[in-house]
């Protein structure tokens, strides 16, 4: 049976990895992660994302944020963004230190709708997981499935209207070969980019460079984010051949802060290949390689 000391060495055995866990999370300061998913997901998908974060930092505040799931995902980015933003903006608020983002894929692009629109956001690490940065232009099952009777070199007759700004993967459908259709017609990517004339052009600029690391994640093995390059901001020339981020224009002209992050030595890049789209959340290597260093 034991004497009391024994029974309370037992209790206190119990417990030590629970108050280790808790002052770990104190002493370190680990700050909240904010996780935004992408297209047709739902936050059910993050559990191992949330396991991984768990293990290496306990006691971190991961918020999924539960909104625009699966067909809802369809939903002009800009509306997206508002309804993102009002479920984040309370977790900034009560996050002295500021948070992370973790941003997959289309989420990545509404992640940057925040980072742009909203002047006093506190995100310190903007981690965009496998996300078209620079548009999207490939004929994926995602593109088959949402759009049966199209393929990819003829969804700008749809895209480029205002009937298809209305759908999220118009926002950023970036057609090589209707780059006038694109800058004149794209109500979200090409002023995010500020590739066309945007009164918010300087504001959105300095909002988007208060985050303090920006992390780009994909590779070569993606298979729905086409070119897979989008992820780092590289994308097709008209030839259909993949002009590098630093090659491009949005980057040398520095027009929404890219330039101005590299320069900073806060833009980073991280290229894994062997992944599938759908598995960049759950993979192990790309969470300790690409994501684990950045959650402090």
């Amino acid at each position: 049976m034991g004497g009391p000391c024994i029974r309370d060495s037992a209790r206190i055995g119990l417990v030590w990895p629970l108050l280790a866990s808790c002052l770990a999370a104190t002493v370190l300061g680990y700050r909240p992660v904010i996780v935004v998913h992408g297209l047709f997901d739902s936050s059910s998908e993050f559990v191992n994302l949330l396991r991984f974060i768990n293990e290496s930092h306990p006691g971190t505040n991961v918020s999924v944020i539960d909104l625009f799931d699966r067909s809802a995902s369809l939903q002009p980015l800009w509306k997206q963004v508002e309804g993102f933003k009002q479920a984040i903006y309370p977790i900034m608020q009560n996050a002295a230190d500021g948070i992370h983002f973790i941003c997959y894929s289309q989420g990545g692009l509404v992640c940057r709708g925040i980072l742009s629109t909203l002047p006093d956001h506190n995100v310190e690490s903007f981690i965009s997981l496998s996300s078209p940065q620079a548009g999207q232009y490939g004929d994926t099952d995602y593109l088959k499935y949402i759009f049966p009777e199209f393929v990819k070199s003829n969804l700008f007759h749809l895209c480029y209207t205002s009937v298809g700004q209305r759908v999220s993967i118009c926002n950023y459908w970036n057609d090589p070969h209707h780059r006038d259709m694109y800058l004149n017609s794209s109500d979200y990517l090409a002023l995010l980019n500020s590739e066309r004339p945007n009164p918010n052009t300087t504001m959105w600029k300095k909002n988007f460079l208060r985050i303090k690391k920006l992390v780009l994640i994909g590779g070569p093995d993606d298979g729905v984010i086409t070119p897979w390059q989008s992820s780092q901001f590289g994308f097709y020339d008209a030839n259909e051949t993949v002009v590098e981020m630093k090659q491009q224009d949005v980057y040398l002209r520095d027009s929404f802060g890219l330039k101005s992050l590299d320069a900073r030595g806060d833009l980073v890049q991280c290229v894994v290949p062997g992944v599938p789209h759908t598995k960049w959340h759950s993979n192990d290597t790309v969470f300790i390689g690409c994501i684990q260093k950045w959650l402090t």
